[in-house]
């Protein structure tokens, strides 16, 4: 059977359109694609990685947060006893504290420079001072005792955390789960009470 020239070119033509067409149909994905498999392996390393390193990058941040908030404390409670020292008394103080209360006023700025009103948590720091200073199960106070303290990450206070005089260590605990991040943080008089570690000569851990 002989084709005329115009019918050999429209075959042509229609051969080399479906040529074109294979080409691009031939892959599933680009050149720089994924498949469905590769994708849900990626995503499952991810998870695992997410749950190596993430929680050990909150304990590090947390630890950094606890550290710098009892350097804090450490200096509050330093200004406190430097300001009785000098005056041989300290205006009474319960709780917490601001820019305008007669506590900020007498430590700040001749005993202490800049004066933290919070943690690193971003919770107001506790103060009680003279007769206001009967937390944590501490009885009958004279007028110069102070307790400097921290309510810890969740900034409630330990209502179940008594201080021994008689046991001072038994203030101290040891870092294990990020719940210990939440323990208050306490000094009187200048002394550890509550932190983490193992006392070192009364100083703090």
């Amino acid at each position: 059977m002989l084709f005329s020239k115009n019918q050999v070119t429209l075959k042509n033509e229609v051969l080399l359109g479906k040529k074109k067409m294979g080409k691009g149909a031939c892959s599933p994905k680009g050149p720089n694609g994924f498949t469905l498999i590769e994708l849900l392996i990626v995503i499952a390393i991810i998870g695992i990685l997410s749950t190596i390193v993430i929680p050990n990058v909150m304990v590090s941040i947390n630890r950094a947060k606890q550290k710098s908030t009892m350097k804090d404390i450490a200096t509050l409670s330093s200004a406190i006893t430097s300001y009785i020292t000098d005056n041989g008394t300290i205006p009474a103080h319960n709780g917490s504290y601001d820019t305008s209360t007669t506590l900020y006023k007498a430590l700040s700025p001749f005993y202490i420079r800049v004066l933290p009103i919070n943690d690193q948590w971003g919770n107001g720091f506790q103060v009680w001072i003279g007769t206001s200073a009967t937390q944590y199960g501490i009885s009958n106070p004279e007028p110069e005792d102070h307790i400097v303290a921290s309510f810890g990450r969740d900034n409630e206070q330990e209502d179940d955390f008594t201080f021994d005089p008689s046991s001072p260590e038994a203030g101290f605990f040891i870092l294990r789960k990020m719940i210990h991040f939440n323990n208050d943080l306490i000094m009187l008089n200048g002394i550890w009470i509550r932190g983490p570690g193992a006392p070192s000569s009364g100083k703090g851990c």
